[in-house]
């Protein structure tokens, strides 16, 4: 009888992840949500494209549906993403992890159209709080974090650092992020990196890298910004004005002249 309850204890987690799996389909249709069952490659592919991909959190947080994006990224193995402060970058960023996630345990995501390789560990490096017990600067708590990553990560794993690093100035931690991406890069480890850090994002621009892309939020000219990501050159500033305005209703440049 014991092997028997086992069985059917299993089966029964088993079941729920299925009816998981359902029960979030439904709540995608009932938005008319996008999903498709996506395209998986060898890990010696390098494979990376998709449309309308969009953030399945974000969704089902909202009353309306979540604006998608495409990029065609193929062969390549770093993918930087710069622009407007607010504009979409990180939600992206958990898109991209999100949909990975889902590819690999077999399930649908939410895109139009998504084709990846299969990687052999998705691993995350996002900014922390300040730590309350004062046990460690953030800088130390985000390379400590770093350390224990590097003694658990394989070639062909996919890394995504959100607003890695800056806890110092931005020469020193532009620093720090190179050094890091570039031997995460000669171990054959996808890197997604999310970063405000212009002397970072520039700096591996100019280089000309075959298996690197560059995106950025999309800002209109009235400083709307679309949530869309776009290929572009990184820029030299995240547009914060953009958002002082919208909060004091003045710019800052007006601001001063009047002070």
């Amino acid at each position: 009888m014991e092997h028997i309850n086992s069985f059917f204890a299993m089966l029964r987690t088993e079941l729920a992840f299925y009816v998981g799996c359902l029960n979030l389909r439904e709540k995608l249709a009932a938005k008319e949500e996008p999903v498709t069952f996506p395209v998986p490659g060898a890990s010696q592919e390098r494979c990376l494209s998709f449309k309308g991909l969009y953030d399945i959190c974000l969704t089902l947080l909202l009353a309306q549906r979540v604006v998608g994006n495409d990029a065609q990224a193929d062969q390549k193995d770093l993918v930087m993403i710069t622009g407007a402060n607010q504009g979409g970058k990180s939600t992206f960023l958990r898109s991209i992890g999100l949909a990975q996630l889902l590819m690999q345990c077999g399930m649908f995501v939410p895109a139009e159209a998504f084709c990846a390789r299969v990687c052999s560990g998705l691993f995350t490096h996002y900014k922390r709080e300040e730590d309350t017990a004062m046990t460690s600067g953030k800088l130390d708590e985000e390379l400590s974090r770093m350390s224990g990553m590097v003694d658990n990560i394989t070639p062909q794993s996919m890394i995504l650092f959100n607003e890695s690093f800056a806890a110092t100035n931005e020469r020193e931690g532009s620093e720090i992020a190179r050094q890091i991406v570039s031997a995460l890069l000669e171990k054959h480890i996808q890197v997604f990196f999310v970063t405000h850090q212009y002397a970072l994002a520039h700096g591996f621009y100019e280089k000309k890298l075959d298996n690197a892309i560059f995106l950025q939020a999309e800002r209109q000219n009235s400083g709307t910004r679309s949530f869309k990501i776009v290929e572009g050159e990184p820029q030299p500033t995240s547009f914060g004005e953009d958002l002082y305005t919208e909060v004091f209703g003045v710019t800052a440049d007006v601001l001063e002249t009047t002070g």
